[in-house]
């Protein structure tokens, strides 16, 4: 039987820490891209400002700080969905600067079939693991963690310096 690229290198290590992480993040990169290429109708940077409107990000900044992009980035990205007629914008309020985002009937189909795809490829990926349904449950945690360190992270730069 051939080793999995993880075991190649944790045996290479001599089965350490450091190499199952170094595994981790190349099997990371690799399955990023294979989402990408799950659906040609949204880019992987579309579908995270498209996912992130659709589970409640309705400001522009919000979007930005929770998925790390700059304002320019997440601007450039939301008029490119905006003239796709996936997402819309209006006015918040009596603030004329701030503006709510949401997702159109069209951009929550979209997301949606985006969605069904990206599952399949994972879900194919999980069969093919030694644990899949530990697999899948271990990789719904990522973005917990990625909510938890925003907030540490948040949390620190609001800190005033002594």
């Amino acid at each position: 039987m051939r080793a999995t690229a993880s075991e190649a290198l944790s045996r290479a290590a001599g089965g350490n820490e450091t190499a199952t992480a170094i595994a981790a993040v190349r099997g990371l990169a690799r399955v990023s891209r294979m989402l990408e290429k799950a659906s040609s109708e949204l880019s992987l940077a579309n579908y995270r400002v498209l996912a992130a409107i659709g589970s409640g990000d309705e400001r522009a900044s919000r979007v930005g700080r929770n998925l790390a992009l700059g304002k320019p980035t997440v601007s450039a990205t939301v008029d490119s969905l905006c003239q796709r007629g996936l997402v819309s914008r209006s006015s918040v309020g009596d603030d004329h600067r701030a503006v709510a985002l949401k997702l159109t009937v069209e951009g929550r189909a979209a997301l949606d079939r985006v969605e069904r795809a990206m599952v399949e490829r994972i879900a194919d990926l999980s069969t093919r693991s030694p644990d899949g349904p530990r697999l899948m449950e271990a990789l719904s945690w990522l973005g917990a963690a990625m909510d938890d360190a925003l907030a540490h992270r948040t949390a620190a730069d609001q800190t005033p310096a002594r």
